[in-house]
């Protein structure tokens, strides 16, 4: 039997702290670092992965569940792993995506996905999800946005878990939690001790895509999407807006609008990061007030939500002269 959560809360948040400490000495010997460069949005040195964190949650959530948890700590480590492999010595893209995929086939399975839903509507979940977790990669440039972004999303669920259906243990929930508040601990700072690197963004967003499925399969709904509606609509336009240039999407850019808000107008890190969670709190409490007092108009909502936010994206063209 566990522990009460008054106990077992603080033990997990000490063991996330001493877990970072340790990577910390570990990066520090074999120099898993960020070097910054003209694409980056800070000019220091500082270590990488420190989302490891976020794959250490896993491991004790998992631990504690078994064998109930088994498909996604296998997947978590899976993604994990191959993202921390990718931040010390770069990976192709053809790897990482396999792996992307096959973690994501561990929860499709564990969640009775190949017997529920036609051939054609999985392979679309593939990839939507797979996008959804290399989109929320994509985000994460600046101090604070990956850590703020998650602590809200995941408040959003648990409230949606506690107050309108239960469709997930509340654990599974707060153990990401506790694992957002250490990182944001040593990440949201004029100057970060750590990045997440791609170990704390694919390693979370693969945690997010698992809760938004258990969500999406409990109330039979799609419109709890939403809840990355801010990084959807920013990652969708800023994809279309490099291809329209000819650019190559996989290469490191800083054409997000949160980049432009941090170079280019110079608004501090912590500032953009708390303004990007703001906004998607405030998306969050109307999708769940819809959903609970005006069901039959959510999906109206959530169009004005997606336009709004599409023409606050593409305002960066006229206050900030960029060029199409």
């Amino acid at each position: 039997m566990l522990p009460l959560p008054i106990i077992r809360y603080p033990i997990v948040i000490i063991i996330l702290f001493a877990g970072m400490i340790l990577y910390f000495a570990i990066a520090a010997k074999y120099r898993i670092i960020d070097k910054p460069n003209e694409r980056s949005s800070h000019n220091y040195i500082t270590i990488r992965g420190g989302g490891i964190v976020f794959w250490l949650a896993g491991l004790l959530y998992s631990v504690c569940y078994l064998p109930d948890s088994l498909y996604f700590l296998t997947g978590i480590t899976l993604i994990s792993g191959i993202s921390l492999w990718d931040d010390v010595a770069s990976l192709p893209n053809r790897v990482r995506i396999m792996v992307h995929f096959l973690s994501i086939s561990l929860i499709f399975y564990g969640l009775g996905l190949f017997s529920q839903l036609p051939w054609w509507l999985i392979g679309l979940a593939y990839i939507f999800f797979v996008g959804v977790m290399n989109a929320y990669n994509f985000m994460d440039g600046i101090n604070g946005i990956t850590g703020l972004y998650s602590f809200v999303v995941l408040l959003s669920l648990q409230y949606v878990n506690q107050k309108l259906i239960s469709f997930t243990s509340p654990d599974f929930i707060n153990y990401a939690i506790l694992a957002c508040i250490v990182f944001l601990f040593f990440n949201c700072r004029k100057r970060a001790k750590c990045f997440a690197g791609d170990v704390g963004s694919l390693g979370i967003s693969f945690w997010m895509v698992t809760l938004l499925l258990q969500l999406m399969l409990a109330t039979q709904s799609l419109i709890w999407i939403l809840f990355l509606s801010v990084y959807g609509v920013d990652t969708i336009f800023t994809i279309l807006h490099r291809l329209y240039l000819k650019q190559n999407i996989f290469q490191a850019h800083r054409m997000h609008f949160y980049q432009i808000l941090s170079n280019e107008r110079e608004i501090s890190h912590l500032k953009v990061s708390a303004g990007y969670g703001f906004v998607q709190l405030l998306i969050c409490g109307i999708i769940i007030h819809s959903y609970e007092h005006y069901n039959e108009w959510i999906w109206r909502f959530g169009i004005v939500i997606v336009a709004l936010l599409s023409v606050i994206y593409l305002l960066k063209f006229r206050f900030f002269a960029l060029h199409l």
